[in-house]
């Protein structure tokens, strides 16, 4: 029986993400969701690689949460924890003002299992107040 760490590919892309965010490690390396540093470049000064999920049907994984009690929904996250194949992800706010996207870090969570994803999409790393 194959072990979930070794099984779960989104489970090591996102504990990479996770290490990153944690460290901001500015060293330049080729693009992509497991880059080793955060940035476009390395250079700039960022803490967050927003994703987004995709079920094994193709469907955008979205949640509920509450701003000042109004029911809102999010598919936009940030990695807090990965433990194997389940992660811990903070719900990030989008806003799109003249067509740029800045996210507001919420203080709402879950915990997913990543056996049931099969896409991963990062997003242009980003800044945000913790």
């Amino acid at each position: 029986m194959e072990n979930n760490n070794e099984s779960c590919c989104i489970a090591k892309i996102l504990k990479v993400i996770d290490i990153l965010q944690k460290e901001c490690n500015n060293e330049c390396f080729p693009e992509g969701c497991d880059r080793p540093f955060l940035g476009a470049n390395g250079l700039s000064i960022y803490n967050t690689r927003p994703i987004t999920l995709y079920t094994k049907t193709g469907n955008l994984f979205t949640v509920n949460y509450f701003v000042d009690n109004v029911l809102t929904t999010s598919s936009v996250f940030r990695v807090e924890n990965v433990n194997g194949c389940c992660a811990t992800l903070r719900i990030l706010a989008a806003t799109v003002e003249n067509d740029i996207t800045t996210y507001t870090a919420t203080n709402e969570f879950v915990t997913v299992n990543l056996e049931c994803f099969c896409i991963l999409r990062c997003l242009n790393d980003t800044y945000l107040e913790i």
